[in-house]
């Protein structure tokens, strides 16, 4: 007697265990930050606190969440922004310039459904878009030259790459936020030198190039000044032709006298011509 009433004890504690366990285990608790995919028989089934852009900021359906026991499981997923650090990577610029690029993604889940069905998990989400990142910077980096990547021409460059990622991503549920170059730099050693060679033999080109269209631009300008004084000079020859000559003999005497050292002597007969204009008129 006593025996069955043990045994009938120990199946009444058995059986209040396993129903402790079945509720326990038929609620979760979903934080803000995060987002539950519920899967039924391998599939997803539906999804509690999903991200909703539409929302206000804080605005969430976290907290319990049932799921049925035994028969149902809950994959937690991130509403946050995640990160996608890119390893280095030589790319060859338009003007045939090897870079060491170094880049980073910024991405959301948004469709956590299709993210659990095409990838998995989060860390697989990585491992496909990573070469899509790598793919994407590669084509647009190739088509621009090295210096564009130090002018505005960065940020077109960086939009161009975020898009084609994003269009990528959309199949795994993710959005691409941003797109960014930590560092664009050439690789050490004998590349790099040979390129700072190449940029000073550029430079000096142009830099000749420029002096040669300084000089020929002030060869221009001397050549139409001397037009425009012999003009002048013409002009006032025809309006006054006995000031011009006057003028002109008054500069040449400047000239001539000026120029000695003062141990020199210039002997000349008072009648010369070159001294007409000493005798007045």
């Amino acid at each position: 007697m006593e025996g069955s009433i043990n045994n009938r004890w120990v199946a009444l504690l058995g059986a209040a265990a396993i129903a402790v366990i079945a509720v326990m285990s038929s609620f979760i608790v979903v934080g803000e930050t995060e987002q539950a995919v519920i899967i039924r028989t391998g599939k997803p089934d539906r999804v509690a606190n999903q991200f909703d852009p539409s929302k206000p900021y804080g605005q969430t359906d976290a907290g319990i969440v049932f799921r049925a026991p035994f028969f149902e499981r809950a994959q937690i997923v991130s509403r946050q922004i995640l990160d996608l650090d890119m390893e280095p990577q030589q790319v060859l610029s338009s003007d045939q310039q090897r870079l060491q690029v170094n880049a980073y993604a910024r991405f959301r889940i948004i469709d956590p459904t299709r993210m659990v069905e095409n990838a998995g998990n989060e860390e697989n989400l990585r491992a496909q878009l990573t070469p899509i990142l790598t793919s994407a910077l590669r084509q647009e980096l190739g088509r621009r030259t090295f210096a564009s990547l130090l002018t505005a021409e960065r940020g077109t460059a960086m939009s161009n790459i975020r898009t084609a990622l994003d269009r990528a991503a959309r199949q795994y549920g993710a959005q691409v936020l941003d797109v960014r170059i930590k560092r664009a730099d050439l690789p050490d050693g004998t590349p790099l030198e040979a390129a700072y060679r190449r940029m000073e033999t550029d430079r000096e080109q142009e830099a000749a190039a420029i002096r040669a269209g300084g000089q020929r631009d002030a060869q221009v300008i001397r050549a139409d000044a001397d037009a425009e004084a012999a003009r002048t000079y013409a002009a006032a020859y025809g309006k006054d032709p006995q000031f011009y000559d006057f003028y002109r003999a008054m500069e040449s005497y400047r000239r001539t006298f000026e120029a000695g050292s003062g141990e020199s002597a210039i002997i000349l007969s008072p009648d010369n011509e070159y001294l007409r204009q000493f005798r007045g008129r």
